[in-house]
Formats: C-alpha cells, sequence, structure tokens
C-alpha cells in the first residue's frame, strides 16, 4: 500500500495496484440465478418381470368371482424360488400353463384314488 498525501494536511489511504493484474469477471448462470436449480438426472427406469421365472409346479387351485364370472387360478411355485414368491395366477396366464395343468391334474386323481 502506498501513501498519498494532499495539500492540505489529511493523510489519506488510497490503495494503488497494476491494472494489468485485474482479470475479467464473467457471471455463470448460478450467479445471476441463484433461485434457479439444475434439474435432477431423472432416476433409471427398471423394467419389471412379469413372473420370477419358469415355472416349477401347480400347487393349489380356487375358483373366484371376477366381474360376475367364475374364474379359476392356480397357486403357482416357480424354480429356484422360495414359497412366499408363489402367486395366484390365472389359466392364461401361467407360462407353459396346458402342460402344468395336465400335470396338477394327473397328481389331483392320484391323490384321490389312494386315499
Amino acid at each position: 500500500m502506498q501513501w498519498k498525501s494532499n495539500s492540505q494536511r489529511n493523510i489519506q489511504e488510497t490503495p494503488v495496484f497494476a491494472v494489468s493484474l485485474v482479470k475479467p469477471y464473467f457471471q455463470t448462470e448460478e450467479d445471476k440465478f441463484p433461485s434457479r436449480k439444475k434439474n435432477p438426472t431423472p432416476p433409471e427406469i427398471v423394467e419389471v418381470e412379469d413372473s420370477p421365472g419358469p415355472v416349477k409346479r401347480i400347487i393349489k387351485a380356487r375358483k373366484i368371482r371376477l366381474n360376475g364370472k367364475d374364474q379359476r387360478q392356480y397357486l403357482v411355485r416357480f424354480k429356484n424360488q422360495i414359497a412366499d414368491k408363489d402367486k395366484w395366477l390365472a389359466e392364461d396366464a401361467i407360462p407353459d400353463g396346458h402342460l402344468h395343468l395336465r400335470r396338477f391334474g394327473a397328481s389331483r386323481r392320484n391323490e384321490q384314488s389312494h386315499q
């Protein structure tokens, strides 16, 4: 800092520096508009599978009433899944349903004939 004296007896403090050291100031969008926030990136879309895998077997059958019509549903167990993952599905929603239903019907007939 340098001192500059006035002709009057007052001494004033005046900073002096080289103008070549001054850099231009550019205002960013964040500085201009602080209330604006950047949009967060949207989460990735994850596709959910309808069934957890191939069907292992059909365990039970039930008849329910939907929209005034009786509908048969089957409790399906999937391969490599625990019993908590079993689902009640309509016949047309079971992959390879006709094969599994044939096995299920045969096993029920065998159980009834052994009683």
